[in-house]
């Protein structure tokens, strides 16, 4: 089992940079690979980035170049630095784990799942 608990979202200019967390108890992270997804109101689920258990980063099209996706040397955070946001990042940002990185980048679906965190861009 793997706990996963976010923090680091809220309201910021269009232009700005929030770097979310993403704290993990029980299981090392060590074993699964991590991604971040996001829902924007009214729309499905969506990747956003993941690191493969090798920390190779892989990442949206929608977000190459602005976000970058990383882990701490403890292995127990995940971390989410957000720059050059849009008004379109506005979103729930979630974090999640699971043993196939597949899972993640291709299916949009992981055994873990943190509770979310609010990002808001303004224009």
């Amino acid at each position: 089992q793997v706990q996963l608990v976010e923090s680091g979202g809220g309201l910021v200019q269009a232009g700005g940079s929030l770097r979310l967390s993403c704290a993990a108890s029980g299981r090392p992270l060590s074993l699964f690979a991590v991604g971040w997804f996001r829902q924007k109101s009214g729309e499905e689920r969506e990747f956003v980035a993941a690191l493969s258990v090798l920390d190779t980063p892989f990442y949206s099209e929608s977000v190459k170049g602005r976000f970058t996706i990383s882990k701490d040397s403890a292995e127990k955070t995940v971390f989410l630095q957000m720059d050059s946001l849009k008004p379109e990042d506005t979103a729930v940002y979630y974090c999640a784990a699971d043993s196939s990185l597949n899972a993640i980048r291709k299916d949009s679906r992981a055994d873990y799942w943190g509770q979310g965190t609010q990002v808001t861009v303004s224009s």
